[in-house]
């Protein structure tokens, strides 16, 4: 399965393909160990990274054991180490030092939806759907919940994950799950367009962005602001910033 997920530099750009279509990208404990490499092997000349599906889907969630495999009873650190896998992705896109912007096409589901939404920026086609589905197949989804907490209202939150009902990408805008909502066939163009933005920006102020809004949402308000301050100063007088930056291709 080496070719389950696909990683490939187009200039500024690292782009990551989940790329198993004809069974949604559903991902198996390796694709989710491979695709937490890739994400750590990204080098400081990348500048944005993006995550898309192949196909007509862009996650349909983890992959189920097959129904003739024997059933084992791990222990709760044997289990707990198991899927220390998925935190780690997660972490990864959470923690990148450069944006991360997902591309959703189809459904995205479980696993698929948590990592749409832990993107910094998340571009759905108006066709796609999403879900968590853990609650109505008797799995408890606090591993998914952890990649959501920050980012959708609880709410709205303990709502998705009670009623385990799919819902379209309007919703998932109007609870901040995504970024934008886009006509499926302008879906390339949006994402096209988004990329020379972010790749024309400077990259201090770029990374700056980043890391103040991975970090500050875990400090004091009023030290949040100081944070703020010192990284407007910091930034704004750099010479890099005078100076500008140059688009870099994405062929």
């Amino acid at each position: 399965m080496t070719d389950a997920i696909r990683a490939e530099r187009k200039g500024g750009v690292y782009a990551i393909t989940l790329n198993r279509p004809e069974a949604g990208n559903a991902v198996s404990d390796s694709m989710i160990v491979q695709l937490g490499d890739h994400l750590e092997a990204v080098d400081s000349t990348v500048r944005v990274i993006t995550i898309e599906g192949a196909g007509s889907d862009f996650c349909v969630g983890r992959e189920p054991p097959p129904p003739d495999a024997p059933r084992k009873q791990m222990e709760a650190l044997e289990l707990r180490r198991a899927h220390d896998i998925v935190f780690r992705a997660y972490g990864l896109v959470r923690h990148a030092r450069v944006p991360v912007v997902a591309v959703v096409r189809g459904r995205a589901l479980g696993f698929g939806f948590a990592l749409a939404a832990v993107a910094d920026i998340t571009i759905a086609a108006d066709s796609a759907t999403f879900q968590i589905p853990e609650f109505a197949h008797n799995i408890m989804p606090t591993m998914v919940m952890s990649a959501l907490i920050d980012r959708v209202p609880l709410k709205a939150l303990m709502h998705r994950v009670y009623t385990a009902e799919a819902f379209g990408a309007e919703e998932a805008l109007r609870i901040g799950a995504i970024s934008a909502v886009k006509p499926a066939s302008q879906l390339d163009n949006a994402l096209k367009s988004l990329l020379e933005q972010l790749l024309a920006a400077p990259t201090p102020a770029l990374l700056a962005v980043k890391e103040f809004a991975r970090n500050a949402q875990a400090i004091d308000i009023n030290k949040a602001v100081e944070y703020a301050r010192a990284l407007h100063a910091v930034i704004n007088t750099s010479s890099e910033m005078r100076r500008g930056s140059k688009i870099e291709g994405m062929d």
